[in-house]
């Protein structure tokens, strides 16, 4: 836990409570590959905490894809629960026992932000001041969701592994967009990919 001691005593009570319900609930839902249990902090908290340091100061929504245990949305919202920025967390998550974990996580640290249980597409467009998503799909399916829940001038930060390379060119066959990468800080092989502008070609 040392490992996140630059963030604010509260804010790594709440991420440590979290990290517990998370232990707690995953023999029975599957939140996070058994396999990655032990690396939590480094793995899969850490990984979402580094998205902060790129979310813009003023934001008034952001809107993280395909929640499922929480990365990077819930950590957000935890990291975000004394600094006010971003001012308002939506995670959209289709499965229900998921959802209900986010809702209970939340409750626990007494922290705000909501939660839609619906299938991505379904959900009415949020005009989304920043996106995020983790793991969750190509790029190419990413910016189909960005279109629908990105504000015109909104920015998407994404976590991507070691195929985002093959997966850019493939979405600039349809899209047209601005975009920079940042080295991950958790993994040499992986980037937050920092995208603007989403136009279909």
């Amino acid at each position: 836990m040392s490992q996140a001691a630059d963030v604010s005593r509260e804010t790594l009570d709440k991420l440590s409570r979290y990290a517990e319900i998370l232990k707690k609930w995953n023999p029975s839902i599957n939140l996070v590959a058994k396999s990655t249990i032990e690396d939590l902090w480094s793995r899969h908290i850490l990984d979402s905490l580094q998205v902060m340091e790129h979310i813009p100061s003023n934001t008034a929504h952001l809107v993280d894809l395909g929640s499922g245990g929480g990365f990077p949305g819930l950590v957000i919202a935890l990291a975000a629960h004394e600094g006010g920025n971003p001012a308002k967390v939506t995670m959209i998550e289709s499965d229900q026992r998921k959802s209900v974990f986010l809702r209970t996580v939340l409750r626990e640290t007494s922290v705000a932000a909501s939660v839609i249980t619906d299938r991505i597409e379904a959900v009415a467009p949020q005009g989304a001041n920043v996106l995020t998503a983790r793991a969750l799909a190509d790029l190419n399916t990413l910016l189909g969701f960005a279109e629908r829940h990105m504000a015109s001038d909104g920015v998407a930060l994404f976590l991507k592994g070691r195929n985002w390379r093959k997966e850019l060119v493939e979405a600039q066959k349809f899209w047209q967009f601005e975009w920079s990468e940042i080295q991950s800080k958790t993994s040499d092989e992986a980037i937050l990919l920092k995208v603007q502008g989403v136009k279909r070609v």
